[in-house]
């Protein structure tokens, strides 16, 4: 009896188990969880994130002051202003890149690369993580890439550090196979592409144009490679057309990742509401360098810019613009914070208001730098350097039909391009304008500074300062990367040298 009793036990749990065995996967799948990624709205979030990357600390606060468009007269936030190291501002952006923007892209990359109807989905992927990373090697120099965001898909959690030689070649190669690749008869994202809403061929347009950026980029490093890929960006058809302006869209609301960085993000941490240019947290206000050089040319685009607090309006007119000199420390009366230009909060710091990644002003300016070296012979750099201001006044406009400047012929002609000039005299015009066509993005401001050394700035050197009184040339690498991936950071810094402001990286040597 005892045995039979047993072997009734035995099979009870048998059956148990074989009914365990047969619901296993799915009693074990997590109803919270997402097993299998969506590309599209994968892709919509790496696009938001990739541009909501700590705009403040590092496109205002480091690069903006460095490059002389912003200074402030507070010491702790003046980290580019003064020169100064502020761990919390230089490594903002290493640490929020990878596991947002890189590691979304990443994921549509995964998931796509094997479904060949979806070819157009992966290679505008492939164009947009060359976006994200070039923004990020341009910043540090030497980082992680080829084994970055791969912990989901092959268990690297340690990645190793990439020479930013071995980066740029190959995002160089990506833009090019990618804008080969894609197909206007295939699919594409619609919608869930807030750039460009899935349209192939001006996806094409804007891989040949990011080329552009970063063939010129390789100058001082490479001149011959430097002409390979610029000749080749054009043979393959850059941005020209306003209509074709890489434009991220956004709105004011309902969420905060609806509204542009560039305002969310300023407004929220230190032109606050309220405060009237008057009590702005970190003290922020338009460099006297960026003013002064608008209003001697006379330039319409500073009401379009800037503004002065007249109350509770920003008077937005070119005489009462008054820049706020960098590299000081002594703060002014409320009163007197009031008198000195801010952004313009009806344009530039609009919630809603477009961010450009890559214009026509910015390419027909490349252009003219083209045919100043010899590179591109069929316009004049003259003719290319006026079209790339008469495109930077009619992109005014994206701020609504009233701010376009439809008429550049009075700047051009109290400001002429010295067509006659040297190399160099002809890259400090040219590069004078991209300082200013493409004031919001600082980031790739401050990269076109470093290569080109134009325009001419006069550096500060505020007492504590950690470059000697140098511009800084790099964004040093966050202290949590000593600790966590210290080995292959280490190799790094070998490679490229001291992790310091004023270690140069490889296409700035």
């Amino acid at each position: 009896m005892k045995k039979r009793t047993i072997l009734y036990i035995t099979g009870i749990l048998l059956a148990s188990m074989t009914a365990c065995t047969k619901d296993f996967e799915e009693i074990n799948t997590n109803p919270n969880v997402v097993e299998k990624p969506t590309p599209n709205f994968i892709f919509s979030k790496s696009q938001l994130d990739g541009l909501n990357n700590n705009y403040f600390a590092t496109n205002i606060l480091e690069c903006g002051g460095m490059l002389q468009h912003y200074a402030t007269y507070k010491e702790a936030s003046g980290a580019g202003d003064k020169y100064l190291s502020n761990e919390v501002y230089y490594s903002a952006y290493f640490n929020q890149a990878y596991p947002t923007g890189v590691n979304e892209v990443e994921i549509v990359i995964d998931a796509l690369k094997n479904s060949p109807n979806e070819s157009n989905k992966l290679n505008i992927a492939r164009i947009w993580k060359a976006y994200l990373y070039h923004r990020i090697t341009d910043l540090y120099g030497d980082v992680p890439y080829f084994e970055a965001a791969k912990a989901n898909s092959t268990q690297i959690f340690l990645p190793k550090y990439d020479s930013q030689e071995a980066i740029y070649k190959d995002l160089l190669k990506e833009l090019d196979e990618a804008a080969t690749a894609l197909d206007p008869s295939k699919p594409s994202f619609g919608k869930a592409d807030f750039i460009y809403d899935g349209d192939v061929t001006k996806w094409k347009k804007f891989s040949y144009s990011l080329m552009l950026r970063l063939g010129l980029r390789l100058t001082k490093v490479d001149p011959a490679l430097s002409k390979t890929w610029v000749t080749k960006a054009i043979a393959g058809g850059v941005i020209l057309n306003g209509a074709d302006n890489a434009i991220m869209k956004y709105t004011d609301g309902p969420n905060d990742f609806n509204r542009n960085p560039v305002g969310l993000d300023s407004r929220r941490q230190d032109f606050t509401q309220g405060s009237y240019g008057q009590k702005n947290v970190e003290g922020g206000k338009l460099a006297k360098t960026f003013i002064d050089l608008l209003q001697a040319t006379a330039d319409p685009r500073i009401s379009v810019y800037a503004g002065v607090w007249q109350g509770t309006v920003q008077n937005t007119t070119l005489a009462v613009q008054k820049g706020f000199p960098n590299g000081l420390k002594t703060a002014p009366t409320p009163t007197e914070q009031a008198t000195y230009s801010e952004p313009n909060q009806s344009t530039v710091f609009k919630y809603d208001a477009p961010l450009v990644l890559i214009s026509n002003a910015e390419t027909n300016l490349y252009l003219a730098e083209a045919a100043a070296r010899g590179w591109y012979t069929t316009e004049t750099d003259k003719d290319l350097y006026e079209r790339g201001v008469k495109a930077s006044f009619l992109n005014m406009g994206i701020y609504g039909a009233g701010y376009t400047i439809a008429d550049a012929t009075p700047y051009l002609t109290a400001n002429p391009f010295n067509a006659a000039g040297s190399l160099d005299q002809k890259m400090n015009q040219i590069h004078t304008q991209i300082w200013v066509a493409l004031f919001v993005d600082e980031q790739e401001v401050y990269a076109n500074w470093r290569r080109t050394g134009y325009p001419v700035l006069v550096p500060v050197n505020f007492p504590g300062n950690v470059t000697n009184g140098t511009i800084p040339r790099r964004f040093k690498y966050p202290t949590s990367e000593y600790s966590v991936n210290s080995a292959n950071l280490a190799e790094a810094i070998k490679r490229q040298g001291e992790d310091t402001f004023t270690t140069k990286i490889w296409w700035d040597k």
